[in-house]
């Protein structure tokens, strides 16, 4: 039992290394990419969903240190601006099935992150309904 104790708390460590080190890295990656966008003075729509990227990424590195969980929804929207992001660079020149394909592929996601929100919403009402049920037991 104090084997996988300890096991359990170096997988936490472990992780939250990773964890420290992918804030750090996406700081570094976003710090280049402003001041890639100083240098050069021009900001596309591309730019800005790339550090929209950035943000989203802080955000559940943050969320996973406050609440020790990342919510699944995240990586989903994560993926969901990476596709848009990909649709506006390749949407010029490029055969407009491949613009279906990655339009069907942000509506899947959509789909799957309102799917995973409903689940969220309906398991935290179960956890306040039982908090409530055996709060009048007592």
């Amino acid at each position: 039992m104090k084997k996988n104790k300890w096991l359990q708390q170096f997988i936490w460590f472990g992780e939250g290394v990773i964890l420290a080190a992918i804030a750090l890295a996406t700081l570094f990656a976003a710090g280049i990419e402003i001041e890639r966008l100083i240098m050069i003075q021009v900001i596309d729509l591309s730019d800005l969903f790339l550090l929209f990227i950035y943000a989203e990424v802080l955000g559940m590195v943050g969320i996973f240190y406050r609440d020790k969980r990342i919510p699944v929804t995240l990586p989903i929207i994560i993926a969901i601006t990476a596709l848009t992001r990909m649709i506006v660079i390749q949407s010029k020149g490029f055969d407009g099935i491949n613009i279906i394909y990655e339009a069907s592929g942000i509506l899947l996601l959509s789909i799957s992150a309102y799917i995973m929100s409903m689940k969220d919403k309906m398991s935290l009402s179960k956890i306040k309904l039982r908090k409530e049920a055996s709060a009048e037991e007592n």
